[in-house]
């Protein structure tokens, strides 16, 4: 019976390492090729992991948790008995090298498998159905994705006492809710449109754990005062990102309040709208939309400074990747809308939808965060009326929508209610000057204030 070792390929473009968040198989038991057995994180993404082999498990060489370079190997499985007649009679690797290419063929008839662009497995994989006893035996414990451990931390559930629904038996976002309900521990949820699900964020300082999570390593004779966290993945590359933006453009931020209502009335009648009946809608929306407006208007805006071998230049894009920061329970992910100044109103909905789920999950894709040109971060979420949100790198723009609330205003010489929000904007002085800065937030304010002038 041969056996072969799985190495960690490169799944995000160049990246050298990657967690070990949760292993779905255990040793002894038996697979099929592109069977899930391994869920690892990135400093981009969060990645299930194919078996390119079928047979039965043998060892995990790495324990969750663990931090592995690409090209170490993770696993070894012994090819199944009476497999295919050419299978290899000695040893063999599966993965990539050091440095992302795919690893050589060892002496004796190693056997590739191929990944795709942007590290995506070319040969999509079927989630295997585990037993009761396999979860039991599995280091996980109880079967559940990191955002789901999350936010059972979040409402004080314990993982153990619910009942998974999931179709590899592992526990769902909608498990945990229905148990928190029946539990009484979390009243009055909901699941607006994004990015209003204040459950999907984490703050910067972990909650205490459940019983089911894992024990918080303490640090010297504090105990249980403090908490030791490891910085890696997502918040290690968002903190290196922020570091060099905030240090390297120079921030300044101008911000307006505007009168919200007409968007607000907008996004009632799109609800109510049969073209829009199967899309969730949000004042995002809106806000997205006169975003890419004002960049026609000011292109400056969506522009960025690059430093090249014969000197700094301005490099101005005529197309806009529109990034929405998300706050998920990996870190900040910043995924982006292709081309968004080509998409109908319709299909920019259906793309927000679309990116604000996947970003929920954490599945975003290194594509989908690479090439942005401008983003939009909604601090509104949080219960923010302003801020002053650091340049996401390689842009040198970024716009926060603050919370949207009934205020006084004054309409007409009379004090009224009415829907009222602070549109701010942080750029790179560099590229583009204040008063520029000013005429393209107050060109977003003015779609806010007048929907209408988006039919211009």
């Amino acid at each position: 019976m041969s056996t072969q070792t799985f190495l960690l390929p490169d799944v995000g473009e160049g990246l050298t390492e990657a967690e070990i968040v949760a292993w779905r198989v255990a040793p002894g038991d038996d697979v099929a090729v592109n069977d899930v057995i391994v869920e690892i994180e990135t400093a981009k993404s969060l990645v299930e992991l194919p078996s390119p082999f079928a047979g039965t498990v043998g060892e995990l060489l790495a324990a969750e948790g663990d931090t592995v370079d690409v090209g170490a190997p993770i696993i070894t499985i012994s090819a199944a008995p009476g497999g295919s007649s050419d299978a290899a009679p000695t040893p063999s690797v599966v993965g990539q090298s050091e440095h992302g290419a795919p690893a050589e063929p060892e002496p004796g008839g190693a056997v590739l498998v191929g990944y795709g662009t942007g590290g995506q497995v070319q040969s999509r994989r079927k989630r295997p159905a585990v037993s009761p006893e396999q979860r039991v035996e599995a280091s996980v414990g109880v079967v559940a994705k990191p955002p789901i451990r999350k936010l059972a931390r979040d409402l004080g559930v314990d993982l153990a006492a619910v009942a998974p629904s999931g179709p590899a038996g592992e526990v769902t976002r909608d498990d945990v809710v229905k148990h928190a309900s029946q539990a009484s521990v979390f009243r009055n949820i909901e699941t607006p449109e994004w990015p209003e699900v204040r459950e999907e964020t984490i703050p910067v300082a972990a909650p205490a754990p459940s019983p089911a999570a894992a024990a918080p390593r303490p640090v010297g004779p504090a105990g249980d005062r403090e908490e030791a966290i490891p910085v890696r993945g997502v918040r290690k590359a968002v903190a290196s990102g922020m570091v060099q933006s905030a240090y390297t453009a120079p921030h300044v931020s101008v911000w307006t309040d505007v009168d919200a209502t007409r968007t607000m009335e907008l996004v009632r009648r799109l609800k109510a709208s049969p073209d829009f009946a199967d899309i969730k809608i949000s004042p995002l929306l809106i806000m997205a939309r006169a975003v890419i407006w004002a960049v026609r208007r000011t292109p400056g805006v969506n522009a960025a400074w690059v430093d090249t071998d014969q000197g700094a230049e301005i490099r101005v894009r005529h197309y806009v990747n529109l990034g929405i920061a998300a706050a998920t329970p990996r870190g900040l992910l910043v995924p982006n809308i292709k081309d968004a100044q080509d998409l109908s109103l319709r299909d920019l909905a259906r793309a927000l939808e679309k990116l604000t789920l996947t970003a929920r999950e954490g599945k975003s894709s290194v594509a989908d965060q690479q090439g942005g040109t401008i983003t939009i971060t909604n601090i509104g979420v949080f219960g923010m009326d302003a801020g002053t949100p650091i340049i996401n790198p390689g842009e040198s723009g970024i716009v926060a929508l603050g919370t949207i609330r009934q205020k006084p205003w004054v309409v007409d010489g009379e004090v009224r209610p009415r829907w009222v929000t602070t549109v701010a904007g942080s750029f790179d002085h560099r590229v583009i000057d204040g008063d520029g800065m000013s005429r393209f937030i107050a060109d977003v304010a003015s779609i806010l204030e007048e929907p209408a002038l988006l039919l211009d």
